[in-house]
């Protein structure tokens, strides 16, 4: 019996050749090995020789990794590769031989994908584990082999990713269960992937064309289903499509042309999940496919953390191109419109782009793109909601205007800048009057920025003039606009609190002078500007005549600040140096408007 098993092991085995390497050599003898043992069901032995096959690619693979320039070496792990994909490929081969194997292999050769022109054997092995064994069992070893992958912080994912595409069409049964298993995973391993270093071989066209792939399995297995079996399938896949796309907008580096194809056919998954553009843009559709998966996967939407930055860019890919538009059976211009007449649906798609806005890890064309889409949105100046339902949208609005903050400082480009203030000023005046100043408030006191809070208390000031403005045309033509803004909402004591926290701040003290320059200059031209309008036209609005007011900001805002600036001016007095000539151009202005306050207020008390 042990010769006819030995006469069957010899026939698994290549016929060896003179020149045939000693390492490839010894691979030969170990997988021959492995299958006599497996075959004799000698289970300790089996471990044994498969332990002793993972270390000898182990360290074959730690060779070729210190010469991946060699041209001998990646020549070395093709003949080790493809020694391997014959053995694993004889018709003679034992199918529990393959099984055993088939846990340990595949993530053993997987470490071979950086060494060029390798990838198609790999691909090879992959797919023929995936042919001989149970879709069951392979959907589990490649989603582990995955997480090892990214524990690892490799690159080498590609392999798995073709064979999982395979997989799920073979699954035959609990089909939702089982894909709602690899697509967290598959997602994962792409977010954890550094492009910068991949091999030229695996590159972020290669694994996205892959995942792609894998949404084309996941689409012809749902198109076999019926009911709510395929309800929840399809709203995975929806899932799933928005991830991709988030995941490749940010790691592309190529020119948003050259990644249009790429879009279109991702986009293609949108009509066939039941998203629209319009219920992307405000959210509705998302929280619709996550409800569809149900409410006890609460824990499971979780892995899908950039599913809102994916839709918003869904839209915004096909706001650059006709060509992703249509692929998405959609119209850019019957969204605008749908914008533009309806308020809460505006607010909602503001709320949803500081998604995109803020993140770090979002080019600055992209940024740019979001961009120039709101501002292209002409939304009607009637305010048709009731308070109660702006303060519903309050926290994602002020959250989109702190993105839009970052930008305005922050973005390397001078045109991108002024389109991100102009974009500041567009949202501001969406939001009804009444509640305007109490979002300026709260960015102010949220900013750290101090140039940020003299532009914000400039915008105040304007506001202000503008409220005064429409006041004084009211009073000639003796008619109160009530429906425009029914009471003031700049002219109010709110206004000096602003400046007080500027002036004096909460933790009290001055404030740090140079560096808090540009924001102090602004609150005292802003309290000069209030001081002269109320006493000009006899008005006392935000209390700022009042002498217990006057009294406090003199002896509590202004003193301290001249006491400040006079002490910091005559420290530099005798110095020529850089810093000091800065400083000095910081503090003039500030000085300059501080002692015309003194003389107001001097001047109001006598």
């Amino acid at each position: 019996m042990e010769k006819a098993d030995d006469h069957c092991l010899s026939k698994l085995q290549l016929t060896e050749r003179s020149d045939a390497r000693p390492s490839v050599l010894r691979l030969r003898e170990i997988l021959a090995a492995c299958a006599k043992s497996i075959e004799n069901g000698d289970t300790r032995q089996s471990e044994a020789m498969v332990s002793e096959l993972v270390n000898c690619l182990d360290s074959i693979s730690e060779a070729a990794e210190t010469e991946l320039d060699n041209g001998d070496s990646e020549s070395h792990v093709f003949e080790v590769l493809n020694e391997i994909y014959q053995f694993i490929s004889s018709p003679l081969l034992d199918q529990g031989t393959i099984d055993t194997l088939s846990f340990d292999l595949p993530k053993a050769v997987s470490k071979f994908v950086g060494v060029g022109g390798c990838l198609e054997i790999l691909d090879n092995i992959i797919d023929r584990f995936v042919t001989m064994c149970s879709p069951r069992d392979m959907l589990s070893i490649l989603c582990e082999a995955l997480d090892f992958q990214m524990t690892k912080g490799t690159n080498s994912i590609a392999p798995f990713l073709s064979g999982l595409s395979k997989v799920i069409r073979s699954i035959q049964r609990r089909h939702f269960e089982q894909i709602k298993v690899v697509v967290p995973v598959v997602l994962n391993a792409l977010k954890a992937v550094d492009f910068e270093t991949c091999d030229e071989d695996v590159k972020c066209d290669t694994l996205y064309d892959r995942a792609m792939d894998i949404a084309n399995s996941i689409q012809s297995v749902c198109v076999k289903l019926d009911g709510k079996v395929h309800e929840k399938l399809q709203s995975l896949l929806g899932l799933y499509a928005l991830q991709i796309m988030a995941l490749f907008s940010v790691s592309t580096s190529h020119e948003v042309s050259s990644c249009l194809p790429f879009v279109s056919k991702l986009s293609c998954f949108l009509p066939f999940c039941g998203l629209s553009y319009v219920g992307l843009i405000t959210g509705s559709d998302i929280d619709k496919i996550s409800n569809i998966i149900g409410e006890d996967e609460d824990d499971y939407t979780a892995c899908f953390p950039y599913i809102k930055h994916g839709a918003c860019l869904s839209v915004l890919w096909g706001y650059l191109s006709e060509e992703v538009a249509q692929a998405a059976e959609e119209k850019i211009s019957d969204l605008k419109d749908e914008l533009a007449t309806k308020q809460t649906e505006r607010w909602k798609a503001i709320g949803m782009f500081r998604h995109i806005l803020s993140f770090s890890g979002l080019s600055w064309k992209l940024k740019k793109v979001a961009i120039d889409f709101l501002l292209s949105i002409n939304g009607s100046e009637s305010f048709d909601d009731d308070r109660s339902d702006y303060i519903s949208y309050m926290p994602s609005i002020f959250a989109a205007l702190q993105a839009v903050q970052i930008i305005i400082m922050y973005a390397p480009d001078t045109i991108l800048r002024k389109n991100a203030f102009d974009l500041f000023k567009k949202l501001l005046a969406d939001i009804p009057c009444s509640e305007r100043f109490d979002m300026l408030r709260a960015l102010i006191v949220n900013s750290d920025s101090p140039s940020m809070v003299a532009l914000l208390l400039d915008l105040v000031k304007g506001e202000m003039h503008v409220e005064l403005c429409r006041k004084r045309v009211a009073t000639d033509v003796q008619q109160v606009d009530s429906e425009a803004c029914p009471k003031p909402s700049f002219w109010t004591a709110g206004i000096l609190e602003l400046v007080e926290q500027v002036l004096r701040p909460p933790k009290g003290g001055p404030p740090v002078l140079p560096e808090q320059s540009d924001a102090v200059l602004s609150a005292l031209n802003l309290y000069r500007y209030v001081l002269i309008t109320e006493a000009t036209g006899s008005t006392n609005h935000t209390g700022v005549l009042l002498k217990s007011n006057l009294q406090k900001s003199y002896n509590e805002w202004l003193l301290p600040l001249r006491t400040l600036v006079t002490g910091i001016m005559s420290e530099n007095k005798t110095d020529y140096d850089r810093i000091a000539v800065d400083m000095e151009c910081a503090l003039n202005p500030v000085e300059l408007v501080l002692y015309r306050c003194i003389e107001l207020v001097e001047e109001k008390l006598r």
